[in-house]
């Protein structure tokens, strides 16, 4: 007889079975547990992430089928190239990680109430980012934060996490700062998690789940060819890494 019963964690590490998960109830995993930095590096090598809104108990969940984007299918709009090519702006990573997701917190989303980056998220994976596991990418003008975007590194695999944009292209622009910047370094792919128009026009498609986690398996253990170091990456169409 199926379990439909949501698991409850362990004070373990340790994630239920995620097929039953798929199968039987829209891809919750589990309910519970924490947000330290072992049991979430342990979720997203998985495919598990955290999702939940305030006064809820911490979700657990999969998507399937999983948005995802490789290196190869990668493509920029006209018209976002000629903004890339025509306007004043800097990108950097790391600089700015906890004013980036606090504004991917207050960033308002088409029929979405309230957010998912709740403070105990923001302060998860602000304590992942000083671990070394959780980078972030900002758009800056004429000195201003203007648009982001965070995710977690696991090996070769970057799992984006949320943008947000104060000014037209902001977080398109740093997407594509920070895709070249990562693909340089090894990244073989990224884990979009779920559909979004906005990353398909990048060239982000949706896999079986268990496609993608034979991708995650075989890239979440080799290490990226160079580190990811806080600084300015472009300057007014001007490259500023080595």
């Amino acid at each position: 007889m199926t379990d439909f019963s949501i698991p409850l964690l362990k004070k373990d590490n340790t994630f239920p079975d995620i097929q039953d998960a798929i199968l039987y109830r829209d891809g919750l995993v589990a309910i519970g547990g924490d947000l330290s930095v072992a049991r979430l590096l342990n979720a997203y090598c998985q495919g598990i992430f955290p999702w939940f809104s305030e006064n809820q108990p911490i979700c657990w969940w999969v998507t399937a089928p999983r948005m995802v984007l490789l290196p190869e299918n990668f493509h920029i709009s006209r018209s976002l190239k000629k903004s890339l090519h025509t306007r004043n702006y800097e990108v950097s990573v790391d600089l700015a990680f906890a004013q980036v997701i606090r504004a991917c917190a207050k960033q308002k989303r088409p029929q979405q109430k309230g957010t998912w980056i709740v403070p105990a998220m923001q302060q998860a994976y602000i304590e992942l980012h000083e671990a070394g596991y959780a980078h972030s990418f900002e758009f800056w003008q004429d000195g201003q934060l203007m648009g982001g975007l965070y995710g977690v590194m696991i090996g070769q695999v970057f799992c984006g996490e949320s943008m947000f944009a104060k000014c037209p292209d902001a977080s398109k622009i740093a997407f594509v700062h920070a895709f070249h910047y990562l693909v340089e370094r090894g990244v073989q792919l990224i884990d979009c998690q779920m559909y979004t128009d906005h990353l398909a026009r990048f060239g982000a498609k949706l896999i079986e789940f268990s496609e993608f986690s034979n991708l995650l398996v075989r890239y979440q253990i080799p290490k990226l060819t160079s580190s990811i170091m806080p600084g300015m990456l472009i300057r007014n169409n001007i490259c500023l890494t080595p």
